[in-house]
């Protein structure tokens, strides 16, 4: 394999340019609908474990549950995807979902939730997301297309974004209108748009006779990396977006309160709620900015300069003492965020082969998605020890020096 594609000039962009497609924007509304309702189901079952439990060690199960299922089977969930069809596959990941709404409502109801019982709708609600990830990235390809896939990309990472903006504010209205008890079951309506329209979605690769090779799951992981191993811009995006998910993640955002009490914003009010939100807000506007006037194609150097300058805004948090500077940077760091992470996706689908598509997109999510498990200790227990200022700081610059060193030896190569 070569990088070959990705040395071709890029043609100019059109602004949203997939959604000029009818099926996508039945996806983009659907997906979102989709992870609205994934935010809103952690929005009422951590609520009710803490309120049932008070146990850190189930909310750290909760992190972990959601995050290592990408980890060790996402390649998995790829070659699914590549022998069946992902509409199916995306279904029964819906149907995860479901089945974990209505479960934790059962529970709920009868008041007879144990942690254990926790533990596994914990477990499938990330076995869910797991199912949901390849097979969807497929399908914006078979719906878009080639051409029109870095803006079907950047706004997929949008709906998602929408999404989980608008899960947490939904699911406390729930809360307030119909209990926890039975806005759970009302989550559970949510995901059938979704779950319905993809019976009948555009699907292109029904007479696909390629040979697929057999899903042989964690087996999988190892053959993939050596099939990746010739193709530097595969690699280097795959390292890239574990990099950032290792080292930094979504790891500061659960260390939030204490970086809000250190701004002068330690209280469960709009200032504190405005520091969650402000990088999925940047990333929300990036996504929509960026369409409109079809900016920033999709090229290595492109993705490597935006993920450097996002480790300095990170860093730039981190240092910051003022709060409207910390939101300005959460924001920014949020816009830089989805524009690499959606470029260098883009570039790993374009790349990969089609007949393995699907894997290499598992193990693109693998490494971007399931090394957030260990985020946490780069930024929480190192923060134990040195502060969080500080830790979050030095993994954004470990990161910085880390994807400059993968940048030179890419481009030397290239």
């Amino acid at each position: 394999m070569t990088a070959q594609n990705s040395n071709a000039p890029a043609a100019p962009q059109k602004s949203f340019a997939a959604l000029r497609h009818p099926a996508f924007r039945f996806y983009f509304v659907v997906s979102a609908l989709g992870m609205m309702a994934d935010n809103i189901e952690h929005v009422i079952s951590y609520w009710m474990m803490f309120e049932k439990f008070h146990s850190p060690a189930l909310a750290g199960f909760a992190v972990v549950s959601h995050w290592l299922p990408f980890l060790l089977f996402s390649v998995y969930s790829g070659a699914l995807a590549d022998r069946f069809d992902p509409r199916r596959i995306i279904q029964l990941g819906l149907l995860c979902f479901i089945t974990a709404s209505v479960g934790w409502g059962y529970f709920f109801v009868t008041d007879t939730l144990e942690m254990w019982h926790a533990m596994v709708l914990l477990t499938l609600h990330g076995f869910a997301g797991v199912l949901w990830g390849p097979a969807g990235q497929l399908l914006i390809y078979d719906i878009v297309g080639r051409d029109n896939l870095q803006s079907a990309v950047r706004l997929s990472v949008s709906a998602r974004m929408l999404g989980q903006l608008m899960g947490p504010a939904i699911g406390g209205a729930l809360m307030l209108v119909f209990s926890p008890t039975h806005s759970i079951f009302v989550n559970a309506l949510i995901y059938l748009p979704f779950m319905l329209w993809l019976w009948k979605a555009p699907f292109n690769r029904k007479h696909d006779e390629t040979p697929k090779p057999v899903a042989r799951g964690l087996a999988d992981i190892l053959p993939t990396i050596r099939q990746i191993a010739g193709n530097r811009t595969i690699v280097a995006m795959t390292l890239l977006a574990g990099g950032a998910s290792l080292f930094i993640g979504n790891a500061y955002q659960a260390q939030m309160p204490e970086f809000a009490h250190d701004l002068g914003a330690g209280h469960a009010d709009f200032t504190y709620s405005m520091l969650l939100a402000a990088d999925a807000a940047g990333a929300l506007v990036a996504g929509f900015v960026l369409e409109s006037r079809g900016l920033l194609n999709a090229k290595p150097r492109t993705a490597f300069i935006l993920a450097m300058l996002w480790c300095i805004a990170i860093g730039g948090f981190a240092a910051s003492t003022s709060y409207p500077l910390a939101i300005a940077l959460l924001f920014v760091a949020g816009f830089l965020q989805l524009a690499f992470n959606s470029m260098a996706q883009t570039l790993v689908q374009m790349e990969a082969p089609t007949a393995i598509r699907g894997r290499i997109i598992g193990l693109y999510n693998m490494s971007s998605l399931g090394l957030r498990a260990f985020a946490g200790v780069t930024v929480g227990l190192m923060g134990s020890l040195i502060g969080i200022h500080w830790s979050l700081a030095l993994s954004a610059l470990v990161l910085l020096a880390a994807i400059a060193v993968i940048a030179a030896l890419t481009i030397r190569v290239r």
